[in-house]
């Protein structure tokens, strides 16, 4: 029986998906369960798979429904113990998912493990080697763009796993919930994440297992509209939902010198207007119905892991700044 189920969300990728499934169905040590989840996909993407790759399990939606809204039809529909989260956009190596699934055996206490992301174009360059986000309301890939080596072939703690390429623990879901599906896309993944870590869980990153990576498949690019606004939304949403007050009270300064210099950044980007609009957004939703019955409910037991977490926030302000992206 599968340890674990392999869920590769799917928007108009067929030219990826060759590799992708094939190296997911040639894994070696560990043979998975697969489920795509299309989303509405006009490419011809659904019946190329029928066709070529009947042994994975199909979710179909009409529309484009958003990165977590398929994600979570793909966990649920799933009967394993463990869920790995794939893009469409990725070739994996042939013991990724054994070294993905061996990690998350050595502790129940681990929510989630992210493997190590290589450009697929020029694989000596790193494209994620684990998430972290700051004080500054800022989430950071480590490593995007530097020349893969031993700085990043260590096992360590991080903040969040990458939803690009990481493995969950079923069960865990059921207690800190699933994706949030306000997210529609972008920041998700460091939100499960900072509530695994509210809860008491761990995310690590895993240096040997390797994925290559294409990059920007669905939205085209490293900068567009469609992704700024969501981001932008995003990070404030992320703020109001996971941070008590008094958290937020403490990390104001930060917050407010993290967004003016993102607004400044992206104004020399052309996207000033797009990024202001999506913070305007992500404060209508902090104060929506919606956006109010998401947030995580302050939990006396919890304050440990809120005390470690805040020192975490401030620590990764250094680790991004001394990272020289």
């Amino acid at each position: 029986m599968a340890k674990t189920t392999v869920i590769i969300p799917n928007w108009n990728g067929k030219e990826y998906l060759r590799d992708c499934l094939s190296s997911v169905v040639g894994q070696e040590g560990s043979t998975p369960d697969i489920i795509m989840v299309d989303n509405g996909s006009k490419d011809g993407s659904v019946s190329f798979v029928k066709e070529n790759f009947p042994m994975v399990r199909l979710i179909e939606f009409q529309e484009n429904t958003g990165f977590c809204k398929a994600v979570n039809a793909g966990i649920r529909a799933s009967e394993t113990k463990f869920v790995l989260l794939l893009n469409n956009d990725t070739k994996a190596d042939k013991y990724f998912l054994q070294r993905m699934e061996e990690r998350m055996e050595q502790s129940e206490k681990i929510f989630s493990v992210s493997g190590k992301l290589l450009s697929m174009k020029e694989p000596e360059f790193v494209d994620d080697a684990g998430d972290y986000y700051c004080a500054l309301g800022w989430a950071y890939a480590w490593g995007k763009g530097k020349k893969d080596g031993n700085a990043y072939g260590h096992t360590r703690k991080i903040f969040a796993a990458c939803g690009g390429a990481a493995i969950y623990r079923k069960k865990i879901f059921e207690e800190i919930g699933f994706f949030d599906e306000e997210h529609f896309a972008y920041l998700e993944d460091i939100d499960i994440g900072y509530r695994a870590k509210i809860y008491g869980y761990r995310n690590v990153f895993e240096p040997a297992a390797i994925v290559y990576h294409a990059g920007s498949a669905a939205s085209g690019s490293k900068y567009n509209e469609f992704k700024v606004n969501f981001s932008s939304r995003n990070s404030v949403y992320i703020v109001r939902k996971n941070m008590p007050l008094l958290q937020i009270a403490v990390n104001l300064p930060f917050l407010a010198a993290g967004f003016l210099i993102k607004t400044l950044f992206f104004v020399k980007k052309g996207l000033g207007k797009t990024y202001v609009k999506g913070l305007i957004e992500g404060m209508k939703l902090c104060g929506s119905k919606k956006g109010r019955e998401k947030r995580v409910k302050f939990k006396r037991k919890h304050l440990k892991n809120y005390i470690c977490i805040q020192l975490e926030l401030w620590g990764n302000i250094f680790r991004r700044f001394a990272s020289g992206r």
